[in-house]
């Protein structure tokens, strides 16, 4: 009995001496961390700019707006154009259905139901051209916003620029605002 009590023991020596060990390493690591971030934090400089607001802002998002908009309603007078037809059909077999064969009738719901998927498939189609219109425009302004940006912050000694658009994660916007200085070097 006296052995396994020794031996109880020193586990449990060793098993407080890891665990003191644990936390002093908790401690030294929480304090090497802080030390960074008090670090960085001082020798960096961090700005924060809205570039939702930047972008909706600048001269070029009308042109493209207008496009999408312009490709958007001929899209919509061709799927309107599309469902009158449609409905005419309807409307025309509708009546007529009393005087036809049943077989005559099939081909005609076959009609509708395959101009009803023809439909349905233009609308797709239009959502994705629509899609890759809209991603065509705004890369190219994106991208000079960015640089833009870039510029600004480089000019202005910022380590850091931070989006400031509601929903990416900002909570405090008390840093610099580059907002200003960039819509000057993008001359609006």
């Amino acid at each position: 009995m006296l052995i396994k009590k020794e031996k109880i023991s020193t586990f449990a020596k060793t098993l407080i001496k890891l665990k003191i060990m644990n936390y002093i390493n908790k401690i030294f690591l929480t304090l090497i961390l802080g030390f960074v971030c008090v670090n960085i934090s001082a020798q960096s400089n961090i700005a924060h700019i809205n570039t939702t607001e930047l972008v909706g802002a600048m001269p070029e998002m009308n042109d493209a707006k207008a496009e999408l908009e312009k490709l958007a309603k001929t899209y919509e007078t061709d799927i309107q154009t599309m469902a009158s037809e449609l409905q005419s059909k309807v409307k025309q077999y509708d009546s007529e259905a009393a005087s036809q064969s049943e077989e005559e009738n099939a081909k005609r719901l076959q009609e509708v139901q395959g101009m009803e998927q023809s439909i349905r498939q233009y609308q797709a189609q239009a959502q994705q051209e629509l899609q890759k219109k809209e991603f065509d425009l705004l890369k190219p302004i994106t991208e000079k916003a960015q640089e833009a940006i870039n510029q600004v912050a480089a000019d202005l000694g910022f380590d850091y620029v931070l989006d400031s658009t509601q929903g990416q994660g900002l909570i405090v916007a008390s840093g610099k605002d580059l907002m200003e200085e960039v819509k000057k070097k993008l001359n609006f």
